[in-house]
């Protein structure tokens, strides 16, 4: 996921890299707190999850960007439809 956020972020040394980290975790944990189960798809690939976090990096990342506030309401618009979703935010139940 690093290689895939840097990528995005038009980064290519590793200077950054513990940044990087802290803001793909920080999402991954803003959508848990959101009631989106991240363990639930496979959060490396899931197209949507995928897409949330980097759109919360690239909302999060340097001082100056211009589209921080439309950055951060795509961000919060696919948090919401992630929690509106019974495939990302109901446990899957196993029968014995």
């Amino acid at each position: 996921m690093l290689e895939k956020i840097k990528k995005t972020l038009r980064i290519t040394s590793a200077a950054f890299d513990e940044e990087v980290e802290d803001l793909i975790s920080a999402a991954r944990n803003d959508l848990k707190l959101a009631g989106v189960i991240t363990e639930k798809a496979d959060s490396e690939t899931d197209p949507l999850i995928v897409r949330a976090i980097t759109v919360y990096a690239k909302a999060n990342f340097g001082f100056d960007n211009p589209d921080v506030e439309k950055l951060q309401k795509s961000y919060n618009m696919i948090k919401c439809h992630l929690t509106l979703s019974q495939e990302y935010t109901q446990p899957e139940v196993t029968t014995p």
